[in-house]
């Protein structure tokens, strides 16, 4: 038996959302503790299941305020470190009349980016039934290389290694370095979550069912691409078939609707206590079906973290297909 059901590795960050306007005239920003891999932890703790969290912040106010935010939401962070030397990485987001997000980043660089090998828990990477990353810490080094030391280390350990690279071009030197260093990852990936948007940078073809091929010729044993409010394309080598989306109450912001559906996804996956392989199309299919539920859920309150529904809420939105 492990000791956590999934551990993630990667960026907690402070997501600046627009909150109006001041008697002044001026854009007014709400601070919303974030991070993709961060966002998925909290969903699956929402939802049962034991997680950790692997990652460097600023011992700053933002870094103070993500560590007790997380542990508060029950992610173990014994492995969340705090540095003096580097600020918290900060994300400042425009949401179009549609939910639609853009950012700005203030990581030059970011704590983020600066986990060494020697402060992974070597331990806690032993001990996790699936360990997650995303692609931002590839970006530069030494989260690059520390990356790739957990994957490895996880991996042997028997953990199923899921992936969600998570394309922002801001934070990459060039389309170019993206393409390599994501794609670098894809021999260790069991599963992978990209967007429709994210598949030719991911894979070379922009369709999501040459994109899905593609990805499991890379031995990637279940593909799972998102197409906003339509739902998901589940593909594994017995075939594919899409799980449908979930009608949105309202749309409020998009802010972690990913992270809501991969956290879902993976605590179906966890609390089966099966190997990835062992799953038949059908069951994935359900566990894309459960994810669809909970992002629609996200989509209706701000920000990352604050808007990972509750077990309680995804079984609702369910019985209301």
């Amino acid at each position: 038996m492990k000791k956590f059901d999934i551990v993630a590795l990667g960026e907690c960050l402070i997501d600046f959302t627009p909150a109006g306007i001041s008697p002044a005239g001026m854009l007014l920003f709400e601070r919303n503790p974030g991070g993709a891999p961060a966002n998925m932890l909290v969903c699956a703790a929402n939802l049962g299941r034991k997680v950790a969290f692997i990652g460097k912040v600023g011992t700053d106010m933002q870094g103070q305020f993500l560590n007790e935010t997380i542990c508060n939401a029950g992610v173990d962070t014994s492995s969340l470190i705090m540095t003096d030397d580097y600020f918290t990485t900060l994300a400042f987001v425009t949401i179009d009349e549609h939910g639609e997000r853009s950012f700005a980043f203030a990581r030059k660089p970011g704590a983020d980016t600066q986990l060494t090998v020697d402060e992974l828990d070597m331990d806690m990477l032993r001990n996790t039934g699936i360990f997650h990353i995303g692609s931002l810490s590839m970006t530069d080094e030494p989260a690059r290389t520390t990356t790739v030391t957990a994957i490895k280390a996880a991996r042997e350990a028997g953990a199923i290694i899921s992936y969600d690279p998570n394309y922002r071009p801001l934070l990459w030197a060039s389309r170019e370095a993206a393409q390599e260093q994501i794609r670098a990852l894809l021999p260790y990936v069991d599963v992978i979550k990209i967007s429709d948007d994210e598949c030719e940078i991911t894979t070379g073809y922009a369709d999501p069912h040459e994109a899905a091929e593609y990805l499991k010729a890379q031995g990637v044993l279940c593909v799972v691409i998102t197409i906003g409010a339509k739902g998901a394309l589940v593909s594994t080598r017995e075939g594919e078939r899409m799980a449908d989306g979930y009608k949105a109450e309202q749309v409020m912001d998009t802010t972690g609707a990913g992270d809501a559906f991969w956290g879902a996804f993976l605590t179906r996956i966890s609390e089966s206590g099966k190997a990835l392989s062992d799953f038949t199309l059908d069951e994935l299919c359900d566990c894309g079906d459960y994810a669809c539920a909970a992002a629609s859920l996200c989509v209706e309150k701000r920000g990352g973290i604050p808007a990972m529904p509750a077990r309680e809420s995804v079984d609702q939105r369910r019985q209301q297909r």
